[in-house]
């Protein structure tokens, strides 16, 4: 399968940045966010790729919302989506649509510092005070419940004596846009096939 790829994002987009910037193996063609000041916007801009913003908070209704953007990824022929720090939760229906089709980066190694309330910051916090000696990163497959999906690939970060959220945060995201291309190749290989919880990448033929 052609990957023509959707991500989706809120924030800075330094995760959409690195996906766009090894887009060898997928076509990136549309960056959807929530945020009109998202700074993901500012980078599809700069490499001429097409955005729009839907905030569900601008709907009247659940269904509307779902309405629209269903139709904007169906308008520019998206068949994977990426999130990437995208801070709504994906609406149910656009889950069913694209069963197996969506993943998520977190900045910890999953099941661990996941859920509802985990993100950003606040993993990194977290982690520094349960006092575990490793933490890192997770892409995984999105279902209807925050990070509970199954595991694509993981990367691990150590986490260092005198370590502050923020420095924690940086060496976590370097790995980050590391990571999701990576991921992101290895389904457009077709190695990757998905079955129930169990995900297994094929050998290269």
């Amino acid at each position: 399968m052609q990957l023509r790829l959707a991500v989706f994002a809120s924030g800075g987009g330094s995760n959409f940045r690195a996906i766009l910037e090894n887009s060898r193996s997928y076509e990136v063609v549309l960056c959807v966010s929530n945020r009109a000041s998202a700074g993901a916007l500012t980078i599809a801009k700069e490499h001429d790729t097409p955005a729009c913003v839907v905030n569900p908070k601008e709907f009247a209704n659940k269904a509307d919302y779902v309405q629209e953007l269903l139709g904007v990824l169906r308008q520019h022929g998206v068949n994977f989506i990426a999130l990437a720090g995208y801070l709504c939760k994906i609406p149910g229906a656009v889950v069913s649509e694209y069963s197996n089709r969506i993943l998520n980066i977190h900045p910890a190694l999953l099941p661990d510092f996941g859920g509802k309330g985990f993100y950003g910051m606040r993993v990194h916090e977290a982690v520094l005070r349960a006092g575990v000696p490793m933490t890192g990163a997770t892409v995984h497959f999105v279902d209807e419940e925050y990070d509970t999906g199954p595991i694509l690939v993981q990367a691990r970060v150590p986490v260092m004596p005198g370590d502050t959220a923020q420095q924690l945060a940086t060496r976590v995201l370097r790995e980050e846009h590391v990571l999701y291309p990576k991921a992101l190749s290895l389904v457009a290989s077709g190695r990757v096939t998905v079955s129930g919880r169990k995900v297994t990448i094929h050998p290269a033929t």
